[in-house]
This record gives structure tokens, sequence and C-alpha cells, in this order.
């Protein structure tokens, strides 16, 4: 696994890019008008798109200023397997990724650094005034981000948005996990407690939709919930034995009933439902068991976190292919 090189610039910014063809002219010309002295690198990584995203990345890079990396995935592996990619490659003291859709505005970019570096945090997350997601979207990343806080040690209130700026060390230790099942925000979670958030803008999408489709967003959820917690082993021990106790406590009460009071309680029906009952939460709790002992049959069976087809470099003086 490559480790972070020598730092070289003052940040870096990082941009999963996944069938975005439409947007990236735009959102190169953007990254071209940030205006700063600070030294700062582009690193791209397209994640298997299916459109033509690569080829207008290559020409688009051609004709910028930018001091820009772009990595190619052999198959889309997901937005987190991608981030941990860039990680790897980045040259920055601090390692700031946006999303491809440009509703992260490219201009918040020096307000989330220049808070990390004023309040010397590892972490900081862009808190969304107004978030511009569908309505299923949101939904769906309230849902991720309670469980989030739930399972994982966060900070109170703390919305776990993509738009986030992490520090080089705690990356580089993010950086060595080579686990097929990534979550970037349960890894930095485990590394530090030095987290913070800062007020930004959130764009509406220019064009498009979302890549986060219904089925990400429940194996993201099931990232969260199998990856970085014993618990919901804990709460199936914990709810067996309730329903073991419930059980007994129904059997004393017939026996009561039957024998003390003299009522026979014929009732196939509600026997009928005490079996569905129990047999749904049975088959529930095998499920999660399952899905543990699965994941760690693929960890050892070498699942890959991704596979780079080709690596280049671009910078004003020249372009060059290091892989």
């Amino acid at each position: 696994m490559n480790k972070l090189k020598d730092d070289y610039y003052d940040f870096s910014i990082i941009i999963p890019v996944y069938n975005s063809e439409q947007i990236i002219p735009n959102l190169v010309s953007r990254l071209n008008k940030i205006e700063t002295n600070k030294k700062w690198e582009v690193i791209f990584i397209d994640d298997g798109s299916s459109d033509n995203s690569y080829e207008s990345l290559t020409k688009n890079l051609q004709n910028t200023n930018l001091d820009a990396t772009l990595i190619r995935h052999t198959r889309n592996f997901g937005d987190h397997a991608a981030i941990l990619t860039a990680y790897r490659h980045a040259r920055g003291k601090y390692l700031i990724n946006i999303d491809d859709d440009l509703q992260n505005p490219p201009e918040e970019i020096l307000r989330i650094y220049s808070y990390a570096i004023d309040k010397k945090i590892d972490v900081v997350y862009g808190d969304y005034i107004i978030k511009q997601h569908s309505l299923w979207r949101n939904l769906g990343s309230k849902f991720a981000n309670f469980t989030a806080n739930l399972l994982l040690d966060l900070p109170d209130k703390l919305y776990l948005s993509s738009f986030r700026c992490v520090s080089k060390e705690i990356a580089q230790k993010a950086a060595e996990y080579n686990g097929p099942f990534v979550y970037i925000d349960g890894l930095l979670s485990q590394l530090t407690q030095s987290i913070g958030k800062i007020a930004v803008k959130h764009d509406k999408r220019m064009t498009g939709k979302s890549g986060y489709t219904l089925r990400r967003l429940i194996r993201l959820w099931l990232n969260i919930f199998t990856n970085f917690s014993l618990m919901p082993l804990r709460l199936a021990t914990i709810l067996g034995c309730f329903m073991a106790f419930s059980g007994l406590v129904g059997v004393i009460i017939v026996l009561i009933e039957s024998l003390i009071i003299g009522i026979v309680v014929p009732g196939w029906l509600s026997m009928i439902c005490a079996i569905l009952f129990f047999g749904g939460i049975q088959c529930f709790l095998i499920g999660i068991s399952g899905e543990y002992l699965g994941r760690v049959l693929m960890i050892v069976g070498g699942k890959p976190q991704s596979n780079i087809r080709n690596i280049f470099i671009y910078s004003p003086k020249n372009t060059k292919k290091i892989r």
C-alpha cells in the first residue's frame, strides 16, 4: 500500500467523479478561479464512470493551470473507497473532499481549510445551512446520520456531510485500512476526537441526478451498522433474552389460568401469531449474524477495496503518466 508522500502542498482537494461528464467543464473552471496564496493541488478519481467523464477530465485538465492528478479506477468501487485512494496519493497538509456535482461550492474550500487551521482541528465537516438534496435523499441521509451518531463516538449533533477537511496525519492512518467495506467517517471517528463543523452553503445540483441510489444508501447503512460497532450483536443478545423472558412469563400465566383459575385457552390463532412473531425475530437475528460472518468471509477471501487502471499528473509545465 502506498503511503502519503512528503508534504508539498498546503492542502489537497479531492473529488470523486462518477458519471459527471456534463458538469466537469464547469467544475474545472470554478476550481481555476480559486484565489489564494496557498499552494494546493486537486485530485480527481474517476470511479468507473460509464459515460465520458474520464475523457472530459483529460480534455479539460490539459487546458488549465491546475496542479492536478487524475486517477482512474477499473470499476465503480464507491465514493468512500475512491476517497481512500486519493488519501494515498495526496501531498497536502490538509485533505479536503467535495462532491463532483458542484453542490459543494469550490469557493467554500478556503473557509473550511482556514477553520481547521485556526481551530487546530483534525477533522472539520461542512454543516449545510440549507440542504438542496431531494426528499428521499434527505431522509436516507438523516437515517444514516442517526445510525452513525448512535454507533460511533461522535460529537453531539454532528452532521456527517461529504464536504470534509482532514489533517494529513489522520488521513494517513485512515489510508492504512485495506478492507473492502469502507466508511470514511467511521474510520475518522476511530482515529480522533478532534472533530468540528462549520456552516457552509449547499447549492442545487446543476444537471443530472445523484449517484446515491436507494441501493447505495442501504449499502452505506450496512457499512455503518456492521463495520464499526458490535452493538447490533449486543442488541440481538438483549432482544433474545427479552423474548425468552416474555415467553416464560406467558407460560406461567397460561399455567395459572389453566390449573388454578380453571380457564382453558384453546387459541391456536394466538399460538400461530406467537410462532410467526418469534420466528421473525429469530430470522432477523440470524440475518445480522450472517451479515457479520459474510463480511469476515469476504475480507479473508481478499475482496479488493479498489483497483487503479492508470494515473496522470497534470501541471502547467507538463503532463506525465506515472502508472
